[in-house]
């Protein structure tokens, strides 16, 4: 029906197909002759590429493909794929006027005359670079999961065989294997609500404190300017003073009624360097004795804080002292999965 419309009025025709090249706007429709030259531009191609067509037309249109690929003639295999194969696809970086790259998919065709021959070819394609952008953020994620999943098992494997190691019956390793895996969960649940960016030094210790109980006790004091912590190190410090809190409720300051923890930590700047000093000390519990075996928290400590910076347990008679001395930079680190490896 519309080509009998159009039979008698060839003008009229044309004015109807122009009409539907320049509404086409989200997709760049170019037409080029056979030595390359740009011959057509719609008005999508002036939107997604920004040169108008007064600009172009007559200009080569490998001006809008990137240097590398005109070094690699990928535009000329556009055409030969076009001439033996129907169309050449376009899957690759473009280049808009202003010089800023874009993410194109589309096809190269050939144009030929009523008699078949070939006379130029359309390029039609269209800028996904959103999409393109949004599969590499899935990518991104996906990958940052299995990191964090892996980490989480490995981490519930140590606490789960650790656990059993040291425990006196089922019940004791239950018991401990309960209370390490919600300690860590609670580390999860704070970085999960920070976008996984990180977290505070205060808002770990407070989390701890919290979890077990101390945070209306006087006799749990922390004090420290304001930290932020990678989520790498906010989950070693939430799984060790978890550990330090406990073994003080057992054994240490915690066990009796004159003891106390005292937590601190500041930073220091050691030429340019900025480094956190973090100091955990008990004071007025039972005289101290240094184990005759490595424990849970002993292996906690060497395994994970010595990863950041240089950690020590002093098993001074007076009471345990845990200091850690290592470069805020590292604490800060956003990568996960990196710090994973």
């Amino acid at each position: 029906m519309i080509m009998k419309l159009f039979s008698k009025s060839s003008r009229s025709r044309e004015r109807f197909l122009e009409a539907i090249l320049q509404s086409a706007i989200e997709y760049a429709i170019i037409s080029m002759d056979l030595d390359g030259l740009v011959t057509t531009w719609n008005e999508g191609a002036r939107r997604i590429l920004g040169w108008d067509a007064d600009e172009i037309v007559g200009q080569p249109a490998a001006i809008i493909f990137t240097e590398e690929d005109r070094q690699a003639g990928i535009l000329q295999r556009e055409t030969t794929a076009a001439l033996t194969e129907g169309h050449g696809n376009d899957e690759r970086w473009h280049v808009r006027k202003d010089g800023s790259l874009f993410w194109a998919s589309g096809q190269m065709m050939a144009l030929t005359s009523d008699d078949g021959e070939v006379e130029g070819f359309v390029k039609i394609l269209r800028d996904r670079t959103e999409h393109r952008e949004n599969e590499e953020r899935q990518r991104i994620l996906m990958h940052e999961l299995s990191h964090r999943m892996k980490n989480t098992l490995a981490v519930v494997q140590a606490i789960t065989s650790q656990s059993f190691r040291n425990a006196s019956s089922l019940q004791d390793a239950e018991h401990s294997i309960t209370a390490r895996i919600n300690a860590y969960s609670k580390a999860h649940e704070i970085l999960l609500q920070q976008n996984w960016l990180g977290t505070s030094m205060a808002t770990i210790v407070e989390a701890t404190a919290i979890n077990l109980g101390l945070e209306t006790s006087g006799r749990f004091k922390a004090s420290g300017p304001a930290v932020e912590l990678g989520p790498q190190a906010a989950l070693c410090f939430s799984l060790v003073l978890h550990e330090l809190v406990t073994n003080a409720s057992k054994y240490g300051a915690l066990s009796v009624d004159t003891g106390t923890v005292e937590i601190e930590w500041s930073i220091r700047d050691e030429a340019g360097d900025q480094r956190l000093k973090f100091t955990w000390q008990e004071v007025g519990g039972p005289a101290v004795e240094a184990p005759s075996k490595k424990g849970f928290g002993t292996r906690l400590v060497n395994s994970s804080l010595s990863a950041f910076g240089e950690a020590a347990l002093d098993y001074a008679p007076t009471g345990l002292i845990l200091r850690l001395d290592a470069p805020l930079q590292k604490l800060q680190y956003k990568n996960y999965s990196d710090a994973e490896e």
